[in-house]
């Protein structure tokens, strides 16, 4: 899948998505051993797939994590307490 369609996705359903992707991993690998898929790039499309879905994931994480985060003055503010409360 292009990362431009799975950044479209809301984070359901790349979860969704990720989810399939893995039980699909799974059964490649399966068939893979028993000789029954000739396809061995799929195996790779997957996991690269499964990749990109984890890293649009993480992406949106810290995204909201650096929109909750205090800036300028407040952040120093933070910081500064944090120090005080470690000693």
């Amino acid at each position: 899948m292009k990362p431009e369609a799975l950044r479209e996705m809301t984070t359901e359903e790349l979860q969704e998505k990720l989810l399939e992707l893995k039980r699909k991993l799974f059964t490649l690998r399966f068939q893979i051993a028993t000789d029954q898929q000739e396809n061995t790039a799929a195996l790779r499309e997957t996991r690269r797939d499964i990749a990109r879905i984890l890293t649009i994931l993480r992406e949106r994480e810290l995204a909201e994590e650096r929109a909750k985060a205090p800036k300028g003055k407040a952040k120093r503010k933070a910081k500064a307490k944090a120090k005080a409360k470690a000693k």
